[in-house]
């Protein structure tokens, strides 16, 4: 584990939940924190008597949540900043309207399943769709995320930071194979069309 995971471990065993909402919202702003550690070891800490487990779900909803509407906002101006330069362009139209159509799984899904590309998804989201369907898709994606990793974290105690090296594993997998997927969705489109 690096010294900033570490430090973040012991801080939340000393401050608890208010950090842990804390360090939520600066991961879902854009901070690279190792936010999905410190949700599987907030369950294990909690399983131990260190926390209570429904204070740090509820303070680390809160905080992911503003943290992924703070990403937003700032994906609402510079997005507003980027269309000027490209609005008018082909590409940007085409662009925006294909993640438009499918903004609400993709925010969905980077919450707990795709998380290394949750800012950039924001952001585009802040630039493209409205803020009460984001907010509500936020808010269903983080609660899976902090249930389903604490859960984790609490059902196997001891043995969190191996559950953890794991989803970090997975994270970067399913990412991964989404982008082979999405090339090869590409690719046969394409040929398609051409014939």
């Amino acid at each position: 584990m690096s010294a900033l995971s570490d430090f973040f471990l012991t801080a939340l065993v000393s401050l608890g939940a208010p950090l842990f909402g804390l360090v939520l919202y600066l991961g879902a702003s854009g901070l690279p924190l190792p936010t999905s550690l410190l949700v599987v070891a907030t369950g294990a800490f909690a399983r131990q008597g260190l926390l209570s487990p429904s204070l740090a779900a509820l303070l680390g909803l809160a905080g992911a949540v503003a943290g992924d509407s703070t990403s937003f906002a700032l994906g609402r101006w510079g997005g507003a900043l980027v269309s000027r330069k490209f609005g008018g362009s082909a590409a940007w139209l085409k662009a925006q309207a294909i993640f438009t159509r499918n903004s609400r799984l993709a925010v969905f899904l980077t919450r707990f399943l795709l998380t290394p590309v949750a800012i950039p998804v924001n952001l585009m989201a802040g630039a493209s769709c409205g803020y009460l369907g984001f907010l509500l898709t936020v808010l269903a994606g983080e609660a899976i995320w902090i249930l389903g990793f604490g859960g984790l974290g609490y059902l196997f105690g001891s043995q969190w930071e191996l559950i953890s090296d794991f989803l970090s594993n997975f994270g970067g997998l399913a990412l991964g194979l989404a982008l082979v997927a999405g090339g090869i969705v590409f690719l046969v489109r394409r040929k398609r069309s051409a014939a």
